[in-house]
């Protein structure tokens, strides 16, 4: 049983989230080790960014914020801070929870595998044959699109980026990929990705 911390001052709205959580198969726990954490923004002692930011120094569990906090800025210092999803109050039960499954898979499921390229999604890096590099998590989500699905568009490159709560435009994913390319390069990677004109990127 996965085990979510929820991190919320009102007793009312954490109440409503315990029950929805248990009902769907969670263990609600007050604080680590956990599965996924839950953080409200507005907290009395310290925010859910604080919060976020020292979860970060030691673990890369799943961070989402639920809050009424709805600014574009707000949002912007949650992703800023290490969250992986920003969910504004009041939230849709479905949707909540359909999110919390998409983040717990993605953790459950760390490692990808293409020919002699191994991708570990857990401490972003990538390893061809006995070297290993480091990636950013915009390289580690691109890099995961193409080994699962071989072909990808300019536009399901962008659309996966922003699911995973990455922002993106067409230009910044243009210079994440020559950084990615080279980054293989210095593995004796190079060659990976191929430019399919008009189209996108293959591996």
């Amino acid at each position: 049983m996965e085990k979510i911390l929820v991190v919320e001052d009102d007793e009312s709205i954490r109440r409503e989230l315990c029950v929805l959580l248990q009902a769907n198969g969670y263990q609600v726990v007050s604080g680590p080790p956990c599965d996924l954490a839950l953080l409200d923004v507005n907290l009395p002692e310290e925010s859910g960014y604080e919060i976020c930011r020292r979860l970060r120094q030691h673990s890369d569990v799943p961070v989402i914020f639920l809050t009424a906090r709805d600014t574009p800025e707000d949002e912007l210092l949650g992703f800023g801070v290490g969250a992986d999803d920003y969910i504004r109050k009041p939230y849709h039960s479905s949707v909540l929870l359909a999110r919390i499954a998409r983040l717990l898979r993605r953790k459950s499921s760390p490692v990808l595998q293409v020919r002699e390229l191994t991708l570990c999604l857990a401490d972003l890096t990538v390893r061809y044959q006995d070297q290993v590099q480091e990636l950013t998590r915009n390289e580690t989500r691109i890099l995961a699109c193409l080994m699962q699905k071989e072909l990808c568009t300019r536009d399901e490159l962008i659309e996966d980026l922003w699911n995973n709560s990455l922002y993106i435009d067409e230009n910044t994913l243009y210079v994440n990929i020559n950084r990615l390319r080279d980054k293989l390069k210095k593995i004796g990677a190079d060659g990976y990705i191929r430019t399919v004109r008009g189209v996108g990127y293959r591996l």
